[in-house]
């Protein structure tokens, strides 16, 4: 089962699937207590939160022991920038690798459909507790950013544990969110 818009699901695991695509391996716009494990992405848009429009919540999601390969993203939080009344909040990866990632390695960002643009972040969408735990390795290509993020004022609530995110290759993106511990570019 690809699940690419997933809209609105609870209580959902997708396990041990392998992807091969042009898009999002899995992109959850809605829904809450979802496990995606053990799955094997190959050629899209990597693991994607998003992208996060007016009024939906997306809460306990839990991406573990995947492999993304060859993606222009290995994990992905996108929300409009124009949205308003939503909440991410909740997102736990652990034990993931991504190997080849061509544009980021892992971006935050709520300035979609544009990407990191500066000022044009919107603070409609509250993202709270994004996790990295045990160990999540990525490595980009040359001319990749490694992490970006790109908050909107004041959207970006909490600590944010990376201590479980190891990253390597490229180069490192902006990051404007001051509340993520563990992680050094």
């Amino acid at each position: 089962m690809v699940c690419d818009g997933c809209f609105s699901v609870s209580n959902l695991t997708i396990e041990n699937c392998t992807v091969h695509n042009q898009d999002d391996c899995l992109a959850i716009n809605e829904g809450s207590n979802i496990i995606f494990q053990g799955n094997s992405c190959t050629g899209g848009h990597g693991i994607s939160v998003g992208s996060i429009d007016l009024g939906v919540t997306v809460s306990n999601v839990k991406i573990l022991n995947n492999v993304v390969k060859n993606n222009d993203q290995g994990f992905h939080i996108k929300t409009k920038a124009k949205a308003t009344g939503s909440t991410v909040s909740d997102i736990t990866f652990t034990g993931n690798t991504a190997t080849g990632c061509k544009k980021y390695g892992v971006i935050v960002d709520q300035s979609y459909p544009a990407t990191l643009m500066i000022g044009g972040a919107g603070n409609g969408v509250k993202i709270i507790d994004v996790n990295f735990t045990g160990t999540n390795t990525i490595s980009v290509v040359g001319g990749a950013k490694n992490v970006a993020v790109n908050c909107g004022q004041g959207s970006c609530i909490g600590n944010w544990n990376w201590s479980g995110l190891k990253v390597s290759g490229g180069t490192n993106g902006p990051i404007n969110y001051s509340n993520i511990i563990g992680f050094t570019p």
